[in-house]
C-alpha cells in the first residue's frame, strides 16, 4: 500500500508521464506536423485531466476528470492507428504505444471504480496496489 497525498503520487498519473516521453519519441520520427501536434496534446491531456482530477476536491469532478483521461487515452490510440495506415511508422513502434495508452484506459476505471465507495475520502488519501495490476 502507498499514500497518495499529492496527484504526482498517483499511479496512473507516473505511468502517463511515461507514455508521454514515449509518444515525444516517436512523434519526432513523424513528417506530419499536424498530427504529431495533436497526438502531444492528446496524451498531455490523459496527464493533465488525471491531476486536475485528484485537485478537484470532489468525487464528482475527480471521476469526471478520469474519465475525460480515459477518452483521450482512446483518442491516441486512434492517432496512432492513423499513423500505421498512413505508413508514417513500423507497426511493432504504435502497437506498443496502443497497449500502453491501453493499460492506461483499463487503469483509469478501475481508480473511479475505487472511489464509487463511501468510504474513500477525496482526494483519496490511500491507494492500494490492486487499483494498478
Amino acid at each position: 500500500m502507498g499514500a497518495v497525498t499529492c496527484f504526482e503520487d498517483l499511479i496512473i498519473r507516473q505511468e502517463a508521464g511515461k507514455v508521454i516521453n514515449q509518444i515525444n519519441r516517436y512523434t519526432s520520427m513523424l513528417k506530419d506536423s499536424g498530427l504529431c501536434d495533436q497526438i502531444q496534446r492528446a496524451v498531455l491531456s490523459v496527464m493533465n485531466n488525471i491531476a486536475e482530477s485528484y485537485e478537484s476536491g470532489s468525487k464528482t469532478m475527480f471521476k469526471k476528470y478520469l474519465f475525460i483521461a480515459k477518452g483521450s487515452c482512446g483518442a491516441v490510440r486512434s492517432m496512432l492507428h492513423t499513423g500505421i495506415d498512413l505508413h508514417y511508422t513500423e507497426k511493432t513502434t504504435a502497437k506498443t504505444l496502443i497497449a500502453q495508452c491501453q493499460y492506461l484506459a483499463v487503469s483509469i476505471p478501475k481508480l473511479i471504480l475505487y472511489l464509487k465507495n463511501d468510504n474513500i475520502p477525496c482526494p483519496p488519501t490511500l491507494l492500494t496496489k490492486h487499483l494498478h495490476s
